[in-house]
């Protein structure tokens, strides 16, 4: 199954979901919700001929509230990571994801934001053994969504797989993970323990006429490990957490592609990476998640978990200076207020549309302003991510940057409030 969004500016939308199974049908993201696809990804293949109109939608807080967490594995401790096996798949943990996102610039000043997500989801903790090629306890999804600026247009697309047959699924060496073709690959030679080995990567999908073919470089920072070592708390419960690593500054050039055309393009990347066996504890519908890529060098994220009145259960973050070095944000040193909102078309639910960002411990000041203001991917799952500009102070002196934010629960079943 795929479904596929195109938005021009914040007005009107052309939105097609249509059953082709042929292509089986954040940072805290909405990785989870695949779970509640398995009457999909389990259903015969159809062929082409055979595609009709889908209008099903999964509610976020009912996927991620009340999943079944027994037999699997659970982040309770921090752990030693191992690359580059922990850049391939977890198969004891419910959920895992690979999460790209960037901003480009082409050689004709063109601007665009883009992101490829690739989520796997378990079906059941353990291997059930059958003679058939299709069979599996391995789902996938995939979001690929791209920003162009200046037409003012978003684009966003998702599909979904069994993790079987050669149509979706991941390995450490060499590392890949692709569903069909939206595929994300190392072009470098496998080093054991070195975690940027894996690059450059080769980051390649298309749908439609919208297509990315990027390469991705080091960079000059080491890999981050948020939260206690590499363990990101999610709430108060016992493994309600993940295993949590990015690296937030990824030279990054190559195509981009249109309907206006191809355009050779140069930028920065951010690549989120996590695992985990968990779910929103009660009275949570939702979060915010920022990634954010200041012009001096520094790199901050930050989360907030949401109750259902609007107000925080959880918020934290990490805070990576230009060498790299890191610095954990606690929910006292982090002052995060929403300043502006805006209306979906689709229903009029209403998202945070501009911030003010203060982390006093660090003399930060800053407003955090969407590239576009539509930029909700209305798919099986609906919810914001965007590109985002960041203008401010820092230690009083002026900063400018640019980053990724991204909105779940305010649309549809259980919708939080904007404060």
């Amino acid at each position: 199954m795929r479904n596929a969004m195109t938005r021009d500016g914040d007005g009107g939308s052309c939105s097609r979901f249509r059953a082709a199974s042929g292509r089986a049908a954040p940072a805290l993201v909405v990785a989870v919700v695949a779970l509640s696809l398995v009457g999909m990804l389990l259903a015969p293949r159809l062929r082409e001929r055979d595609r009709t109109p889908v209008t099903a939608r999964l509610s976020l807080a009912d996927a991620l509230g009340a999943s079944d967490t027994a037999g699997y594995a659970r982040a309770l401790a921090p752990r030693e990571f191992v690359f580059p096996e922990d850049h391939g798949p977890h198969p004891a943990f419910r959920t895992e994801w690979w999460y790209f996102t960037g901003h480009l610039e082409g050689d004709d000043g063109r601007r665009f934001g883009w992101q490829l997500t690739i989520f796997r989801s378990a079906l059941a903790p353990d291997t059930i053994a059958r003679a058939s090629a299709w069979a599996t306890t391995q789902a996938y999804m995939a979001h690929f969504a791209l920003t162009d600026v200046a037409g003012g247009a978003f684009h966003a697309f998702d599909r979904f797989a069994r993790g079987a047959a050669g149509l979706a699924g991941a390995q450490a060496d060499p590392f890949r993970v692709w569903l069909e073709d939206w595929v994300l690959e190392s072009e470098a030679p496998r080093q054991d323990g070195d975690p940027a080995a894996i690059f450059p990567l080769r980051v390649r999908a298309r749908q439609d006429s919208i297509a990315i073919d990027l390469r991705l470089d080091a960079g000059q920072k080491p890999i981050v490990l948020h939260g206690d070592a590499g363990l990101s708390v999610k709430g108060s419960e016992p493994g309600n957490a993940s295993y949590y690593y990015s690296f937030t500054r990824l030279p990054t050039s190559g195509e981009v592609r249109t309907t206006q055309g191809t355009t050779r393009v140069t930028g920065s990347s951010w690549f989120d990476r996590e695992w985990s066996t968990s779910r929103l504890e009660a009275g949570v519908n939702g979060w915010d998640w920022f990634a954010l890529q200041l012009e001096d060098g520094t790199d901050v994220m930050l989360f907030r978990l949401r109750r259902e009145d609007g107000t925080d259960a959880l918020r934290g973050g990490t805070l990576v200076d230009a060498s790299g070095s890191t610095r954990t944000l606690s929910a006292d040193a982090v002052d995060l207020s929403v300043v502006d909102a805006w209306a979906s078309p689709i229903d009029g639910a209403t998202y945070p549309a501009r911030w003010r960002l203060r982390l006093p411990g660090v003399s930060m000041d800053l407003e955090i302003v969407p590239l576009l203001a539509n930029q909700e991917l209305d798919l099986a799952v609906r919810y914001w991510e965007g590109a985002v500009t960041v203008t401010g102070t820092r230690d009083g002196r002026p900063v400018r940057g640019r980053g990724y934010a991204e909105l779940t629960g305010y649309a549809g079943d259980g919708a939080g409030t904007v404060r």
